[in-house]
C-alpha cells in the first residue's frame, strides 16, 4: 500500500487529501469536503492533467504577443510538448478572444485558443 497527500484545487476550500493506492489503484480518498475533491485525488494520482496558459506571437497587432490557453486539460507528460507548439505559433492580426490558433496541440486532440483580444496596429 501507498498513501499519498495533495492539497486539492477543485475547489476554493483546498482540502488536504490523502489517497490510498495498492498496485496503482485508488482504494480510498480522505479528507476531501467535495465530490470535486475526490474526483480531482483520483485523477491527480493516476492520470494528472493540466491547463496550460502561455503567450504566441502575433504580427501585425497592436501588441507583439496574445495571451493563449488549451482549451481543455492535457496530460501533464505533454505540457512540454504543447508549449513547443505555442512557441511555434505566429498569427495575423486581429485575434479575437476563443479564436482556435492551433488545433490539436502535440497529438493531444486539444485545441490552442486566444485568450484576449488584438486589434491590428
Amino acid at each position: 500500500m501507498e498513501t499519498r497527500e495533495l492539497t486539492c484545487i477543485g475547489c476554493p476550500m483546498g482540502c488536504l487529501i490523502t489517497v490510498t493506492l495498492d498496485k496503482g489503484a485508488v482504494t480510498e480518498v480522505k479528507g476531501n469536503t467535495c465530490r470535486r475533491g475526490d474526483i480531482y485525488a483520483r485523477r491527480e494520482v493516476t492520470n494528472p492533467t493540466r491547463i496550460v496558459t502561455s503567450t504566441a506571437i502575433i504580427e501585425g497587432g497592436m501588441i507583439p504577443r496574445v495571451s493563449v490557453k488549451t482549451a481543455s486539460d492535457v496530460p501533464k507528460s505533454k505540457i512540454f510538448d504543447v508549449m513547443k507548439a505555442i512557441n511555434r505559433i505566429r498569427v495575423q492580426a486581429p485575434v479575437k478572444m476563443g479564436d482556435v490558433l492551433l488545433e490539436n496541440a502535440a497529438d493531444t486532440g486539444v485545441a490552442i485558443i486566444a485568450t484576449k483580444n488584438v486589434p491590428k496596429a
